[in-house]
């Protein structure tokens, strides 16, 4: 056993049948981290980055962090990686929940899936015993069927990761889902989970995790705990509030985009469908994942009405794509719609901008109303739920839908109506209206993200510092950094959610002490650039379109707020972007950049 690690993973053969336990390559673990990082290096170790997503040569990887599991606060996150097949780029989605940590305690840091079963499958992990199991009685059923049937299979105490439907019916945004709610949501990782036949992996372990300097170790993390408890954000905002807490912030700043982000970015009724008013009249109780010190997590219930029902979420960037997104401010319809894709394993960011892609394209005249079968405007609640609700089963028009709002435009002759970067979509923040994250939706490794660069805390929220969100100087060299230190933090297997209120000097330290490290926070850190540059790599040789934004962001002025006027001035940023990275005017890394990260 190696400190933070099992120093074990299992290699899976989904064609013959065959299950290796192999050692950790703890050289790549010293140098990628784990998780996110870890798994990338194991993926572009073993996969041309030329494969078709969708066939059985892409693999799967499900890697763990050297903090998961442990006492490290809210350290129950893993990675599913995957080339996607919404993007074709590099896609690592992140999911908290049980589902890592049982992973760990049952001895395997992480899961390497290679070629296609013939017939559904299931992994079935118990300790020491691994097997795969038939799934033909769980083929067709949703994310809860499927948890429910094989809990009462396996046992109550198994942690399920699955798919529904959706992915296996070809549906591009499929995600995987762990403990019913929580996702690894982004590029469809559970729609390759879905070309090999897999469709859950249930887990339950009763060992533990060494670290190196267990007192010290242990002090890192119960300091990193009083720290976020005494932040405002951390410690009270999104405890109260979840991240719906968001939705009139973003949008007194101008920065919430409206119908498409054709109507610009400011809802006059945004405090309709805020977190405010979620917690006021539909909040059950809080919820959080394993190890959670700020509990996010939303228990809601519309109780009546035409779209009573009841789950987890919604979280800020679902309450926005199916709320303000589509012009919609009837809150109810903004929980039906999550609620739907959570249990049909769907991405709500891709889905909702889809669907207000859809809209755009219906009120043009671009889209025949025989197509869709049905009046699709903008501001139509019960329209909106109406084609979520089809895409997630795979039904009618929902299959158009389900390839993604670039793929539908295109086939409507109006890619540019796709608010996406490399065909991934947008999430909750106009990039006119916040520069920064105009950058970072461009220069994101996994397309459309605000998860790899999260400028709003900066330009938005002052974490930790205040940036003017209308100018540009200093944005690129900030948002490098904070790509790193995302990258480092989703390697490790903590929740970015913390680093609204802990930075490198907390995250290095609890690295440290859990690996038995000795090096400074700057090599720490210096990891998270690695990966980054590593997944850039592994876009350039797979001919991932350049860093962009749709033309909407860089030639439509906004029409009213804050940011009444202004277009995102990404050439400006890309080039200064660039230089910081060390890379060449086309964003190549260099050789001399290679060769400092240990690269070529």
């Amino acid at each position: 056993m190696s400190n933070g690690y099992t120093g074990k993973i299992l290699r899976v053969d989904l064609k013959s049948k065959t299950i290796k336990k192999e050692p950790l390559n703890m050289k790549n673990a010293e140098g990628f981290v784990g998780a996110r990082g870890l798994g990338t290096k194991y993926f572009c170790d073993e996969v041309d980055p030329k494969v078709d997503p969708m066939s059985p040569e892409n693999k799967l990887i499900f890697m763990t962090g050297p903090l998961t599991g442990t006492c490290a606060t809210s350290s129950g996150r893993y990675n599913a990686v995957a080339k996607s097949p919404l993007t074709g780029t590099i896609g690592a989605a992140n999911s908290g929940g049980h589902f890592g940590p049982e992973l760990k305690y049952a001895g395997y840091d992480g899961i390497i899936f290679e070629n296609a079963s013939d017939e559904p499958v299931y992994l079935y992990i118990n300790d020491d015993v691994v097997e795969l199991r038939d799934a033909s009685h769980l083929w067709g059923k949703d994310v809860y069927e499927t948890t429910d049937l094989l809990n009462q299979e396996c046992g109550e105490n198994f942690r399920i990761a699955c798919i529904s439907a959706a992915a296996e019916n070809g549906n591009l945004f499929a995600g995987i889902l762990n403990d019913k709610h929580r996702a690894a949501g982004r590029g469809g990782m559970g729609t390759v989970m879905g070309t090999k036949k897999l469709k859950a992996v249930a887990v339950k372990g009763t060992g533990s995790i060494t670290v190196a300097r267990p007192d010290a170790f242990f002090k890192e993390c119960m300091d990193a705990r009083d720290t976020l408890a005494a932040h405002p954000v951390t410690g009270a905002g999104l405890s109260a509030y979840g991240t719906m807490i968001l939705v009139n912030i973003v949008n007194a700043v101008g920065g919430l985009p409206v119908n498409n982000g054709s109507a610009g970015s400011l809802f006059e009724t945004a405090d309709q469908i805020s977190g405010e008013e979620l917690a006021a009249k539909h909040l059950l109780k809080n919820k959080g994942c394993f190890g959670c010190s700020i509990g996010c997590g939303r228990v809601a219930e519309i109780k009546s009405g035409a779209f009573k029902s009841r789950g987890e979420g919604p979280e800020y960037e679902a309450g926005w794509s199916f709320g303000a997104d589509c012009g919609v401010d009837d809150l109810g319809a903004v929980c039906k719609a999550n609620f739907l894709c959570n249990q049909y394993g769907i991405d709500p960011i891709t889905m909702g901008v889809t669907i207000a892609c859809a809209m755009e394209l219906y009120e043009k005249g671009y889209l025949p109303e025989e197509d869709i079968g049905f009046p699709l405007r903008f501001g139509d609640a019960e329209a909106m739920v109406r084609a979520c609700e089809m895409t997630c089963k795979c039904e009618g028009f929902g299959k158009v839908m389900g390839l993604g709002s670039y793929r539908m435009a295109e086939k409507y002759g109006h890619p540019e109506l796709s608010m996406s970067v490399k065909k991934q979509e947008m999430p909750a923040y106009d990039g006119r209206a916040i520069q920064g994250i105009g950058l970072e939706y461009a220069t994101s490794n996994r397309g459309g993200c605000h998860v790899r660069g999260y400028m709003i805390s900066p330009e938005v929220l002052g974490i930790p510092m205040k940036l003017d969100p209308l100018v540009t100087e200093g944005k690129p060299a900030t948002l490098k950094l904070f790509q790193d230190l995302t990258a480092l933090c989703d390697s490790t297997g903590i929740c970015l959610f913390t680093t609204f209120g802990i930075g490198l000097k907390e995250i290095a330290g609890m690295y440290r002490e859990a690996v038995g490290s000795d090096e400074s926070d700057e090599e720490i850190l210096l990891k998270g650039e690695r990966i980054w540059n590593l997944e850039k790599q592994f876009n350039i040789a797979a001919g991932v379109e350049k860093d962009t934004l749709p033309p909407r962001l860089l030639r439509e002025t906004l029409p009213t707020g804050p940011a009444k006027g202004k277009v995102n001035e990404l050439y400006t940023l890309l080039k200064e972007y660039y230089a910081a990275r060390g890379w060449n005017e086309e964003g190549i890394p260099t050789e001399e950049k290679l060769t400092e990260l240990s690269l070529n």
